[in-house]
């Protein structure tokens, strides 16, 4: 068990430092967020990632059962009797040689990493598990998110499953997907709506959460980045260890990709990796803020000082103009991601690249993943979207080792699914066409036919035909 007076909170950019039990996400600069920083010259930690494999055979324990808590020494911020934990992260890493095909990888490259699989069906309880020991530490009575609908339906399940919180869940006026509201309303969380979209549900939320302690619990929380770490730590797992190429994840608040980041930063400082993988992080045209900032205005880590002129230029151009983020992607639909800074450092420790993929783009990979046995959310799909860009740019290697984070289950939004199959075109004109969806080159159809049985058997030997 770790040492908890070698844990703090500080901020990677002014250095400014805080105490493990205060309740605080952001430094007084308002700017910086905070890290959970470890001083691991006097924590034990394993001298080989293989010294995890033996928590298998001790799956009965609770901790050892869950795809965090079982590399608890690489996040060792908690007293193992105030953890909270209802099974995360049982998920699954594999490949798909169909999807490779598609992005245009050799033959055993292209991974898929399908976090769909949590207990709420979406990566967020990598990091809610985290955040909800953390409110249990403290001894929380209420915690609160604004969500566009993955965080509110995990945060939800955790306050309903454990009862050590009460939830309360902000969410805008505008889109969100059904699929997730209603995991919200059905783990009794207390939903209010404001009329705004995400960035403003979020900036309200952390007002009522400063004014009357409320326990935070979006992605600004840093202890919400401790629990993403472990996706990391169960590619490797699935890798037999090995270090891939690329990891390429959809970007919305950037939590994943900074979380991914200091993962493996802190993996290479131990000496338990000996290489770090590069990592692609991909927008959705529609809410575009990083690949804006990154790749066309040349913002960078700099060393924990990125040029604050042109974040702060572009979000003012942003306001006056009046633009909103907008993409069937509600996942990943934010204008003002809360985790850039720390995303910035990420893609320089990781090496990293960002781009922007379309609706349709997401739409197609979305559709190839589904036929090929993994159902996800359209956010999901931006990964797998953006590989693909990325091999045909040249930029990711035929031969590359690739890993795909798909961040979703299907279930999640599935009306965006439906429309895309439809044979109504006006079902698929109000469900996508506002997105630039036009066309659905692969879609799965429903065949309407006749209540005759020799007409459905003759439907059905068409089918073996193609085949």
């Amino acid at each position: 068990m770790a040492n908890f007076a070698y844990q703090t909170l500080i901020s990677p950019e002014s250095d400014q430092r805080y105490d493990l039990n205060e309740i605080v996400s952001a430094s007084s600069d308002a700017y910086s967020l905070l890290d959970v920083e470890y001083e691991w010259d006097k924590i034990p930690v394993p001298k080989s990632l293989k010294e995890f494999e033996s928590r298998w055979q001790n799956r009965r324990n609770p901790l050892d059962f869950s795809g965090v808590w079982r590399f608890r020494d690489l996040l060792p911020f908690a007293p193992e009797n105030q953890i909270v934990t209802i099974g995360e992260g049982q998920t699954i890493l594999q490949k798909s040689e169909a999807i490779g095909r598609y992005v245009g990888m050799k033959k055993g490259e292209l991974h898929l990493q399908y976090e769909g699989l949590n207990p709420s069906g979406s990566f967020k309880d990598n990091g809610m598990t985290a955040a909800s020991t953390h409110a249990n530490m403290m001894g929380a009575k209420f915690a609160a998110c604004a969500s566009t609908g993955n965080t509110s339906a995990s945060l939800a399940i955790y306050g309903s499953t454990s009862k050590k919180f009460r939830v309360v869940v902000f969410i805008g006026s505008g889109k969100i997907a059904y699929g997730k509201l209603s995991q919200a309303l059905d783990f009794d969380s207390k939903t209010i709506q404001i009329l705004g979209d995400f960035d403003d549900a979020l900036v309200r939320v952390r007002e009522v959460c400063d004014e009357n302690g409320i326990y935070l619990c979006n992605s600004v929380n840093p202890f919400r980045l401790e629990g993403q770490k472990t996706i990391m730590y169960r590619v490797l797992e699935s890798l037999n260890w090995e270090v891939p190429d690329w990891i390429v994840v959809p970007g919305g608040n950037l939590g994943n990709s900074s979380a991914f980041g200091k993962a493996f930063s802190e993996l290479k400082y131990l000496g338990l990796i000996d290489r770090i993988p590069r990592l692609a992080v991909i927008n959705a045209t529609g809410a575009n803020t990083l690949y804006q900032l990154y790749e066309k205005q040349g913002v960078r880590w700099n060393q924990g000082h990125p040029d604050r002129k042109k974040i702060d230029s572009y979000f003012e151009k942003m306001d006056t103009e009046g633009r909103k983020a907008n993409t069937l992607a509600t996942a990943i639909e934010i204008n003002r991601p809360v985790n850039l800074t720390k995303c910035l450092r990420a893609l320089e420790v990781c090496d990293g690249v960002v781009r922007e993929v379309s609706d349709q783009d997401i739409l197609n990979a979305k559709a190839q993943i589904g036929a090929n046995g993994f159902g996800c959310e359209p956010a999901s799909a931006a990964s797998v979207a953006g590989a693909k860009l990325l091999r045909s740019e040249g930029v990711i290697g035929s031969g590359d080792r690739v890993v795909c984070i798909l961040t979703g289950h299907q279930l999640k939004d599935p009306n965006i699914t439906v429309g895309y199959h439809s044979a109504n075109k006006e079902v698929f004109e109000k469900t996508l066409g506002e997105h630039g969806v036009t066309k659905a080159p692969y879609a799965n159809q429903p065949i309407a036919v006749e209540n005759d049985l020799e007409k459905i058997l003759e439907l059905l030997s068409q089918f073996g035909k193609k085949e």
